[in-house]
C-alpha cells in the first residue's frame, strides 16, 4: 500500500472505467519496480 501511495493519494480520473485503468497501471508499475529489485536465484548444483 505504501508503494501505491508514492504515486499519489488521489485518483485523477473521474470516470469509473478510467479510474479502474489508472489503478491497474499503478499496480503494474509497482509490480515492475518490485521485480527489478528482486534478485534472481539460480541453483548451480
Amino acid at each position: 500500500m505504501r508503494c501505491l501511495k508514492a504515486f499519489g493519494e488521489h485518483i485523477a480520473a473521474r470516470d469509473p472505467d478510467r479510474q479502474t485503468a489508472e489503478i491497474h497501471i499503478q499496480v503494474a508499475l509497482v509490480n515492475r519496480f518490485n521485480a527489478l529489485g528482486t534478485a534472481e536465484v539460480v541453483r548451480v548444483a
